[in-house]
C-alpha cells in the first residue's frame, strides 16, 4: 500500500447499465406495477439467512487503498435521502476461489445520482460507499453474517484518490 503522496488518480463515470454490467446490476427508479424484466436485479441470497438494515455511514472521503468483496451473496446497496454517493469496483472473477485478488487493472469508480440502487454480483470487489457528506444512510441487502464470516479484504499496491470531474 502506498502512502498519500503516491495517490494514483481514478475517474468517476456516472453508474449506468452498460459501465456496471461486469459489476453488478444498476437499479432505477420504475413504476409501480412495472413487470419482471431482464433489467431488474437477479439476487443470490440463499447460502444464508438475508439481512436488510439502514447502516449509516460517517465521512468517507474520496480515497481507497483497501477493497472487499463478498463470496456468498449479491449484496444491494442504495442512498436513502437521495445524497450522491461513488464506489470504486473491480470484477469478481471466481467467486469460489478463497485465495483470488481483485484485478486492479480493471478498477472502475462509478456515481450514483442517489435514485440509483446497485446489486454487485457475488463476488464482486468493492470499496465504499464513498461520499462527501458529513453522513449518509443507505439500505443494505445482504446475509445476517456477512460482516463475519463473508469479508474478504485486500490491500491495494496503490492508493487511489477518485478524480470526480466525470
Amino acid at each position: 500500500m502506498s502512502g498519500p503522496g503516491d495517490l494514483a488518480a481514478l475517474p468517476v463515470q456516472a453508474a449506468t447499465e452498460a459501465g456496471l454490467a461486469p459489476y453488478g446490476t444498476l437499479v432505477q427508479p420504475a413504476e409501480d406495477g412495472a413487470p419482471l424484466s431482464v433489467a431488474d436485479a437477479r439476487l443470490d441470497l440463499g447460502r444464508g439467512t438475508p439481512r436488510f438494515y439502514i447502516m449509516r455511514l460517517h465521512s468517507r472521503p474520496l480515497s481507497v487503498s483497501r477493497i472487499t468483496r463478498h463470496r456468498r451473496v449479491t449484496q444491494c446497496l442504495a442512498a436513502l435521502r437521495g445524497e450522491e454517493w461513488m464506489l470504486v469496483l473491480a470484477p469478481p472473477g471466481d467467486p469460489d476461489d478463497p485465495d483470488a485478488r481483485p484485478d486492479c487493472t480493471r478498477l472502475a469508480a462509478f456515481r450514483f445520482n442517489g435514485h440509483q440502487a446497485v446489486i454487485l454480483h457475488r463476488g464482486t470487489w468493492h470499496a465504499g460507499p464513498l461520499f462527501t457528506a458529513a453522513e449518509v444512510d443507505f439500505v443494505n441487502l445482504e446475509l445476517a453474517d456477512t460482516n463475519e464470516v463473508d469479508h474478504s479484504t485486500v490491500a491495494l499496491d496503490r492508493s487511489y484518490e477518485l478524480r470526480a470531474e466525470a
